[in-house]
C-alpha cells in the first residue's frame, strides 16, 4: 500500500491508509467528526443568526505576553499544510515554534511572518512557490511536509503588549512514517546593521544527516550605490577556511543575475 505522507499530483491515484485531520479554533484537537461544533466563541455575535456550524469561533485571541498552543497532535504522521493570518499591529509581534516528539526545545523558532517569507508581514506582498505561498490580504500558507513519529506541538507567542487575533488551520495526516524520514527544522537570524566587511551567518551548529532545503532572506540597504552583495558559502562536514560550495553573489544564489 502506498504511504500517504508523500502525496503529490503525480501519485494522487494511489490508494493509501492515511487518514486526514484538520485543526482550527473550531476543532482544537482535530477530532474526527468534530469540526464546526462551537456554540460560543470569538465570532458568536457575527454568527448569531446562523448558529452552530457557521464560523462561530474562527479565530483565537493571543493575549499580550502569552503563548497559545495551536496544535498538539499525538500519533504518527505528518503536517501537510498550514494556513494562518493575524491582526498584528506591529512587525514580528508573534513567534512561531514547533516541537517534535518529547523535545522541550523547538525545532522551528522564527517570527511568524519570516517563516512565511514575509519579513515585513504588515505590508502585503504576494508570493507563489511550491513550499510557501502568501496570498491576498496576508494569508500565509506552508506546504512543507513535516513528519513526526509520536507527537507534534505547535505554539505561537505574542511578545507584544496588546492582544492579537489569530486565524489558522493546520492540516495533517496520520500514517506510518518511513525510517528514512527526517525532521523539519527552521531558525531565524538577524544582523541589524551588519558591520562593514562582516560575515552574516545564515545557519550554523547543524550535525547529523540531513538536507538543506532553502533560505528566505530580507535585505536592507544603507548605501545609495553598491548594495553590498556577498557570496553564499556552504561549509560542509569539516570544511576549514574555504567552503565546498561557494556562489558568485547573493542575487545569483536566489536564481537571479546582475
Amino acid at each position: 500500500m502506498f504511504n500517504g505522507l508523500h502525496s503529490s499530483p503525480a501519485n494522487l491515484s494511489r490508494l493509501t491508509n492515511a487518514v486526514s485531520r484538520s485543526i482550527s479554533p473550531e476543532n482544537f484537537d482535530g477530532a474526527k467528526g468534530k469540526g464546526g461544533m462551537a456554540t460560543e466563541g470569538s465570532a458568536s455575535a457575527a454568527a448569531r443568526e446562523l448558529g452552530q456550524g457557521w464560523k462561530v469561533n474562527p479565530y483565537l485571541v493571543v493575549e499580550g505576553g502569552s503563548t497559545c498552543v495551536l496544535a498538539d497532535v499525538k500519533g504518527q504522521g505528518a503536517i501537510k499544510h498550514i494556513w494562518i493570518t493575524d491582526g498584528s499591529p506591529v512587525n514580528r509581534a508573534l513567534v512561531l515554534r514547533i516541537y517534535w516528539e518529547d523535545n522541550d526545545k523547538p525545532s522551528v523558532e522564527t517570527p511568524l511572518g519570516d517563516f512565511f517569507a514575509s519579513a515585513d508581514c504588515l505590508q502585503y506582498r504576494q508570493l507563489t512557490s511550491m513550499p510557501v505561498c502568501v496570498n491576498p490580504k496576508r494569508a500565509f500558507n506552508c506546504y512543507w511536509e513535516m513528519p513526526f513519529r509520536k507527537k507534534c506541538r505547535m505554539t505561537v507567542e505574542n511578545i507584544y503588549t496588546e492582544d492579537i487575533a489569530v486565524f489558522y488551520q493546520i492540516d495533517y495526516v496520520l500514517d506510518e512514517v518511513p525510517e528514512d524520514c527526517a525532521y523539519f527544522h527552521a531558525q531565524f537570524r538577524r544582523s541589524n546593521p551588519l558591520p562593514y566587511k562582516t560575515v552574516h551567518t545564515i545557519l550554523d551548529g547543524i550535525s547529523g544527516r540531513g538536507q538543506y532545503v532553502g533560505t528566505y532572506m530580507a535585505w536592507g540597504v544603507n548605501n545609495n550605490g553598491w548594495w553590498g552583495e556577498g557570496e553564499i558559502k556552504f561549509y560542509i562536514d569539516g570544511d576549514g577556511e574555504f567552503p565546498t560550495v561557494c556562489g558568485t553573489g547573493t542575487e545569483d544564489y536566489f536564481c537571479g543575475a546582475y
